[in-house]
């Protein structure tokens, strides 16, 4: 049955379209089954991009996942409406073009408005251009950021009841509030890349080389993988500063036929294990390319064991634990490695 599960979704959402396609569309009574549905959780009174017809169907499915409730006509009614509606957010990441397709695209005037509300109940935690202090958290660098589109995580968190500087409950902040919010949030982040036509690079060689080197052998583990002499040899003259914290902070961008790559190694009851680079890793089906490029695949089950050969691991363990000097310190020291 659960194999059966996202097929029998697809074709109730099918029916449901085949349905509400037959009666003539209501745009009142759209809206009102939008906010019937979706207004349990999430504002509805912010703007969204433009979206295809399966990219709004796989939002509804996921939706559906995550516990929304309502009817199969209901759901193509939804769809129809996100289709149809008008006001689409305008703007984007002060002309930033990288990231992913479905990126959320900052509507400067309610950013604008955004950072007075900002001022009054956010900056004294999570600072001025919501990189954090000693009281809230660095939200330029937040995951739930970083995965949010249109306060589809953000908002959903404040209304749990996150604290406001002024004392009043988070419920004193609307649905405009809290979506203008968003966009200052996300227009911080964007300034913070290359791209942005306002970013500055900053000097950021202010670290201790000697408390990096210490940093290096010591604290930070990199003997573990690394060698100053081997695989980061003159590193220091290969790459300019921007490009070498990003190295160190962010390997998986990496570029290059040499670069490291996660790879899966697969054992089957009876059969010798086989490493290669995945192919497909779900519920159901793992795959992979060994080295000559031969495609395997094998059915999950309880009798073949998956072993995970992430070469980034411990770059992602840091995340949570180098502080800012770690990184500049660290920086300084592998500058001077020509």
């Amino acid at each position: 049955m659960q194999r059966l599960a996202p097929f029998l979704l697809l074709f109730a959402l099918f029916v449901g379209a085949a349905s509400a396609h037959a009666q003539e569309y209501n745009p009142e009574t759209a809206y009102s089954t939008f906010r019937k549905v979706c207004g349990v959780c999430h504002a509805t009174d912010f703007s969204m991009p433009p979206r295809s017809k399966d990219q709004w169907t796989q939002t509804i499915q996921k939706m559906q996942g995550l516990g929304a409730k309502g009817s199969p006509d209901e759901f193509a009614l939804i769809i129809e409406y996100l289709m149809r509606r008008e006001g689409s957010v305008k703007g984007g990441g002060r002309g930033v073009q990288a990231g992913s397709a479905d990126k959320h695209l900052v509507d400067f005037a309610a950013a604008e408005r955004g950072r007075k509300v900002w001022a009054a109940e956010c900056i004294n935690c999570h600072g001025t251009q919501a990189r954090g202090g000693p009281q809230g958290a660095n939200l330029v660098r937040s995951e739930m950021v970083l995965h949010d589109r249109y306060g589809s995580e953000i908002i959903p968190y404040l209304k749990k009841g996150h604290p406001l500087q002024s004392g009043h409950p988070i419920s004193s902040l609307t649905g405009e509030n809290l979506s203008d919010v968003v966009h200052f949030i996300h227009e911080q982040v964007y300034d913070t890349l290359r791209g942005s036509p306002i970013f500055h690079q900053q000097d950021l060689l202010t670290g201790d080389a000697k408390a990096g080197a210490a940093f290096f052998n010591g604290a930070g583990g990199c003997t573990a993988c690394h060698s100053v002499t081997g695989d980061l040899a003159k590193i220091g003259a290969k790459y300019d500063v921007p490009a070498l914290e990003l190295r160190i902070v962010s390997p998986r961008n990496a570029r290059g036929p040499n670069r490291p790559r996660v790879t899966i190694t697969v054992t089957a009851a009876g059969a010798p294990p086989v490493t290669g680079y995945p192919a497909a890793f779900d519920d159901f089906t793992v795959a992979l390319r060994d080295a000559q490029g031969v495609y395997h695949s094998w059915a999950r089950t309880p009798d073949v064991k998956v072993v995970k050969n992430d070469p980034f691991a411990a770059h992602d363990a840091l995340l949570d634990k180098y502080t800012d000097k770690d990184m500049h310190d660290l920086l300084a020291y592998l500058v001077t490695l020509k």
